[in-house]
């Protein structure tokens, strides 16, 4: 065993240092914790606990819809998904711009993929994102390699919106080799608008758990192994956690090892693997859709509703493409779908044409009729984690049972 430090992730260079010497040196004598901001730790907060020796980096999940897990990831872990990743770029490194915080896995893995590629990261202010702030980065980065980058849908919005009317940012979307898109289903059209200003947007999907994402645009990158199994979706691979840190019970829920000794997550999401025609030759290949959450299906009436193909139908619809589904109860159904959007003019009323539409999109989408939104809570800012991601606990505590 050996000890697990608290690290500033707001101080890249210094935290850059220390994952640097626990990811290419698999003995080495600690491992990282990134915490958020600045500040040094005191002496007595210095050391967060003890981990297994082969353990590079630990880092803390969301908790969007959860209580919060201290993710266990060796050295080789972390090296296997950067590897997986320039591999799937085509072999070539470029330089990445960190425009998440290191907390998340999603930012470390920019730090990692340009360690193990040999490149310097741009880095973009501490702070709230904003499209001048990333324009500014971008314009310190190199203009003989590739630019690289990983988003969350919110700074992607962002960045479309302002492109609209500010040529600089549409330049700078543009002159992205790759963007990165993950931690959240992108809503409707966004990638498609991003790629008419010139910008070129991959969408990811993958979790602490895997190290980031390991299936790029519904395909698996290089020694991932998908399936789906009774509905939920399972990944594989070298990338994958060893467990989380002092909770056996939790370890043992989420991974399972096949008998010829392969080790899969469970993911808890549920998907299918559909055909996918627009993969170059004569074959057609799967592609993954994710189609919800396990833990977000209902039972309304009897009927199973999962919640995620219900956010989907409703964000089909104009003003509602950023819009949360969760679950209400129902005194005759047991549950229903209730939605949150968020809007400036949050004071204006819901009127009753407007569930009419979401019941008309959900029934377009083929949900059956338990699947109607019957409430809209309407804010004027969406609650949201430091990832990006809708705080989901936090909603549900605001819409009405």
């Amino acid at each position: 065993m050996k000890p697990l430090i608290r690290v500033p992730a707001g101080d890249v260079p210094a935290f850059t240092a220390q994952l640097r010497d626990a990811l290419f040196f698999d003995e080495a004598a600690l491992a990282v914790l990134p915490v958020a901001g600045t500040a040094e730790p005191t002496a007595d907060e210095h050391v967060a606990a003890f981990v297994p020796d082969d353990v590079a980096l630990v880092v803390e999940t969301s908790g969007s819809t959860d209580a919060p897990k201290r993710v266990m990831l060796t050295s080789a872990a972390l090296r296997a998904s950067a590897g997986a990743t320039e591999r799937w770029f085509g072999g070539s490194p470029g330089q990445w711009l960190l425009a998440l915080p290191a907390t998340y896995i999603a930012g470390v893995q920019v730090l990692v993929r340009s360690l193990v590629g040999g490149t310097t990261p741009a880095v973009m202010p501490q702070g709230g994102f904003t499209p001048d702030a990333f324009v500014e980065a971008a314009r310190t980065m190199d203009p003989d390699l590739p630019w690289l980058t990983s988003l969350v849908p919110v700074q992607l919005a962002r960045l479309v919106e302002a492109a609209a009317d500010d040529r600089s940012v549409r330049a700078a979307l543009g002159s992205f080799e790759r963007i990165l898109l993950g931690g959240q289903a992108a809503p409707a059209g966004l990638v498609e608008r991003a790629a008419d200003l010139g910008a070129r947007v991959h969408r990811t999907y993958g979790s602490s758990e895997t190290a980031g994402g390991c299936v790029y645009d519904g395909h698996a990158l290089p020694g991932v192994g998908v399936r789906v199994v009774d509905g939920e979706v399972q990944l594989s691979g070298p990338m994958l956690a060893s467990g989380y840190l002092d909770d056996p019970e939790r370890t043992a829920a989420a991974f399972t090892t096949d008998g010829d000794g392969t080790r899969w997550y469970r993911t808890g999401d549920l998907g299918e693997l559909v055909p996918d025609a627009e993969s170059p030759g004569d074959r057609a290949f799967e592609r993954l859709r994710i189609t919800g959450r396990a833990d977000d299906v209902i039972i309304s009436g009897g009927v199973k509703v999962a919640l995620g193909e219900v956010e989907r139908a409703v964000r089909s619809v104009a003003g509602y493409a950023g819009a949360v589904v969760l679950a209400v109860a129902d005194p005759e159904w047991g549950e229903r779908p209730a939605v949150v959007v968020e809007r400036a003019d949050a004071a204006a009323s819901v009127i009753p044409d407007e569930l009419a539409l979401l019941a008309a999109a959900t029934d377009a989408a083929g949900l059956p009729p338990a699947g109607r939104p019957v409430r809209v809570l309407v804010l004027e800012r969406m609650p949201l984690l430091a990832s990006g991601k809708p705080d989901r606990r936090a909603l549900a505590e605001l819409v009405p049972g």
